[in-house]
């Protein structure tokens, strides 16, 4: 048994470095992993701005947009108008 126990001593010396240099890297690691969820989330505000930025600008092309739409059709509505006159005045065969 006193044999033994430097044997089980040196295992455990063994170990218990294993266990030191496992959390040393998951230490690494998760200074690591914390870096880059900080530089994620950066990224991240900025492409919210960006979209806000984006949102803000689209806003008006919209209204534009529909604005264009109502001038068509009351176009279309103008030029139905002036054929139904012209025919109109083709009908009355005015000398």
């Amino acid at each position: 048994m006193a044999n033994e126990l430097p044997e089980r001593l040196g295992q455990l010396e063994q170990s218990v470095r294993r266990a030191a240099e496992l959390i040393g890297r998951l230490k690494a690691e998760r200074s690591r992993a914390e870096a880059e969820k900080a530089e994620l989330q950066k990224r991240l505000a900025a492409q919210a701005r960006e979209l806000d930025e984006l949102r803000a600008r689209l806003d008006p092309l919209e209204d534009t947009e529909r604005e264009i739409a109502r001038l068509r059709q009351e176009r279309t509505q103008i030029l139905a108008q002036v054929e139904s006159i012209l025919k109109e005045l083709e009908a009355l065969e005015l000398p």
